[in-house]
Formats: C-alpha cells, sequence, structure tokens
C-alpha cells in the first residue's frame, strides 16, 4: 500500500520547474548597444560579431 505525498512533499518538488532566466548579452554595434540573446542576430539593428547581417528595421533604432 502506497501513501499519499504530503503537501510540502510535493510542493519542494514543484519548486524546481520554473523556467530558466535567459542570458543576455550586449549588442556588439557601439550605436545599439541593447541586450539580445547571445549567438543571434541583434533584432533592432541587425548586427551581429560587429558586422551588419540583416537590413536596419526602420523606425527602431
Amino acid at each position: 500500500m502506497q501513501h499519499r505525498t504530503s503537501r510540502s512533499r510535493s510542493r519542494h518538488r514543484r519548486a524546481q520547474w520554473k523556467a530558466p532566466v535567459p542570458t543576455l548579452t550586449t549588442c556588439t554595434n557601439p550605436a545599439c548597444g541593447k541586450a539580445t540573446l547571445p549567438h543571434r542576430v541583434c533584432a533592432y539593428c541587425g548586427f551581429y560579431q560587429g558586422r551588419q547581417i540583416l537590413p536596419v528595421r526602420n523606425g527602431d533604432t
């Protein structure tokens, strides 16, 4: 016969379910400097590793 899992025990286990906070890096464009995800093109200015990859979106920079 199995015993009921206590509220404290199940809540301790559920406390680990939270999503991790994403790590952010600053854009390599000196004029932009906004926070972006690592290894991604900047969504604001289109720079990646110091080079212009995507065209600049109008009105965002």
